[in-house]
């Protein structure tokens, strides 16, 4: 008679790896917004913010490379240059986004309400705080100090440039466990409000929570979230929820605020022996 052994990890969470933009910090996920429209109009190419949000969570370089591939921004440039983006004209764009990431993304770090007692919650229970992005390391350097000066400082915070390749590749996730030393990946828990976020948690092995209101999917600031009339945001926000759980995550909700109690939730299930 033979066996199949299958080890499951049934001990509590360890960590919680937090996006940035849209999750903890500047409600909307608007200063990567700003900096895309503002490179492509200074190259004659006038992108949407809609244009602008499709690709949010990848690495910026990357980013930038899906926005000139949606076909309305390319055949803009091929009416103004009559050719297709060089991968010159993407390094281009992607050369002056940075300083100017940089200059503003401090405007905008201003704390996603919740934020702080969520992330003490997390550490009251023992978790270590992680961090990734699609954010450069020198646009992290003038964002991390703009969120410590508001109560946020994570343990870890891994940026694309400091991996082999961002999101939906594994690899920050991975760089996160190995300095906060925890392990396994089951034990860990990924949040962030893109597509890109919840790709990447899957592909670490890792529990995702995605969330709906406060990100880049509903891409509004909290103000104008709340002027939403309440069945139209109620809608949008059950689409975003949809297309979140279609990309794979396991717990969706409205913002940081709301994650605690799933925190709960995963836990009950790592001690029934489920894995993520």
């Amino acid at each position: 008679m033979s066996f199949n052994y299958r080890r499951s990890y049934i001990g509590p969470l360890q960590a919680v790896i937090f996006d940035w933009a849209g999750t903890t910090v500047d409600y909307g996920s608007c200063a990567p917004v700003v900096v895309f429209v503002e490179i492509f109009r200074w190259r004659g190419v006038a992108i949407t913010q809609q244009q602008a949000r499709a690709p949010m969570g990848l690495a910026k370089k990357d980013h930038i490379r899906a926005i000139a591939s949606q076909p309305a921004v390319a055949e803009q440039w091929r009416a103004l240059q009559g050719r297709d983006w060089s991968e010159g004209d993407i390094e281009a764009l992607y050369r002056d986004s940075v300083p100017l990431q940089a200059e503003c993304v401090a405007d905008y770090a201003d704390l996603i309400p919740g934020a702080l007692d969520t992330v003490a919650a997390c550490r009251a229970r023992g978790l270590k705080i992680g961090s990734s992005t699609g954010y450069s390391r020198s646009i992290m350097e003038a964002l991390l100090p703009a969120a410590a000066r508001r109560g946020y400082a994570p343990d870890c915070a891994i940026c694309p440039s400091d991996v082999p390749a961002g999101r939906p590749a594994p690899w920050m996730i991975y760089q996160n466990a190995a300095q906060l030393g925890v392990y396994p990946m089951a034990a860990l828990v990924k949040v962030g409000d893109t597509l890109p976020d919840i790709e990447e948690g899957l592909n670490a092995g890792t529990w995702t929570i995605g969330l709906s209101r406060s990100g880049n999917e509903l891409g509004l600031t909290e103000r104008e979230s709340r002027e939403l009339a309440s069945g139209v945001l109620a809608a949008r926000l059950a689409q975003i929820e949809q297309r979140l759980r279609q990309a794979g995550a396991h717990y969706v909700a409205a913002t940081i605020a709301d994650v605690p109690p799933i925190l709960d939730a995963i836990e009950a299930r790592l001690r029934q022996g489920e894995q993520p």
